[in-house]
């Protein structure tokens, strides 16, 4: 790995996020490599500086990337790989990889898990492409890419088991609007990640339904202690602390932000739109949508009470009334 003052930074992904930590990596001077496999985004940022699709408006400087189709030649002489694209389609970003990573910090931007293996996206990366923990980090916390892309001030976290690892990530990402903090909790910060997005459906379908501020603010505070429950649990750790920006922080900004595509999603399940519509209705993928059949597992393995997290289950793999489960749920708050 280049020890240098200015590693190589390689993007795999195409969206909104990935096209924020562009621009991120780009006003920061340092040159990306970056996997756009669509080509007319391709040809957009080659020709225009811009994502024609996703935050189109976002100016990103062309002497700072270089945009291809080929994963190996994008990642060749990388020396951070960051994936930055939905979960469900990870795989079929790699499928094509042959060059190692085992030697290269790869960073998981994606908060979400796999489908139907039920891995996190650090788990799945140490497990099958035989990255060392010591090489692994999540970059998280309330950052919509929409106000990353405008440079507006946003605090993220970057966790790893190896601080050194930490550091390296921040030091190529942390500036005056992306403001990295530091943590070793790895499984924790991506756990918190998933479940948010799965809270964030619920209280879209109380939005849906009509309820008022009021009751949300109790739905938040209980997806908050649920939330703290379920990772205490699944992946203890002493001194963690779920009130902190990569946790709590997470929580409240998709769950309150009219940008998030999971609040968007659960708002058209409370209004009456049936999964299968609400789904085709998006435009951008809904992680808790995925994330709600992982949690669900989990929490049936270990026994844990999950009510919020099982009637966001119950509306989107078992038919439930989005209106007769929230309806159910309110009888169990306080």
């Amino acid at each position: 790995m280049n020890q240098a003052s200015n590693p190589k930074c390689a993007v795999v992904g195409y969206g909104s996020w990935a096209t924020a930590i562009v621009k991120t990596l780009t006003v920061n001077h340092h040159h990306v490599d970056w996997l756009v496999l669509n080509d007319d985004i391709r040809e957009s940022l080659e020709t225009r500086s811009l994502n024609s699709k996703y935050l189109p408006w976002c100016y990103i400087d062309r002497e700072f990337f270089t945009a291809s189709a080929d994963i190996n030649e994008v990642v060749r002489d990388a020396d951070i790989v960051i994936l930055a694209m939905p979960s469900a389609f990870l795989k079929k970003f790699l499928e094509p990889l042959t060059v190692s990573l085992a030697d290269k910090i790869v960073v998981s931007a994606v908060k979400g898990i796999i489908p139907g293996d039920y891995l996190t996206i650090v788990e799945h990366m140490n497990r099958y492409y035989d990255v060392p923990m010591s090489n692994l980090a999540v970059v998280t916390g309330p950052s919509h890419a929409e106000e990353v892309g405008q440079c507006q001030l946003s605090y993220l976290t970057v966790a790893a088991d190896n601080m050194e690892t930490a550091e390296r990530v921040r030091d190529v990402l942390n500036n005056d609007f992306f403001r990295c903090s530091l943590s070793d909790d790895v499984l924790g910060v991506e756990a918190a990640a998933i479940m948010k997005n799965v809270y964030a459906l619920a209280v879209g379908m109380a939005v849906g339904l009509r309820y008022g501020d009021n009751f949300l603010a109790v739905l938040i505070s209980c997806c908050a202690a649920e939330m703290k429950h379920f990772i205490d649990e699944a992946v203890p750790k002493e001194g963690r602390n779920v009130n902190t920006a990569a946790y709590m922080g997470d929580l409240l900004v998709t769950c309150y932000s009219p940008l998030s595509r999971n609040r968007r999603l659960g708002t058209l399940l409370g209004k009456g739109c049936s999964v299968k519509s609400a789904l085709n209705e998006m435009t951008m993928v809904a992680e808790g949508y995925y994330a709600a059949e992982c949690i669900r597992r989990s929490s049936m393995r270990r026994n844990i009470e999950m009510p919020i997290a099982d009637m966001v289950w119950e509306v989107l793999y078992n038919k439930a009334s989005a209106r007769k489960a929230m309806q159910a749920l309110t009888l169990t708050l306080h």
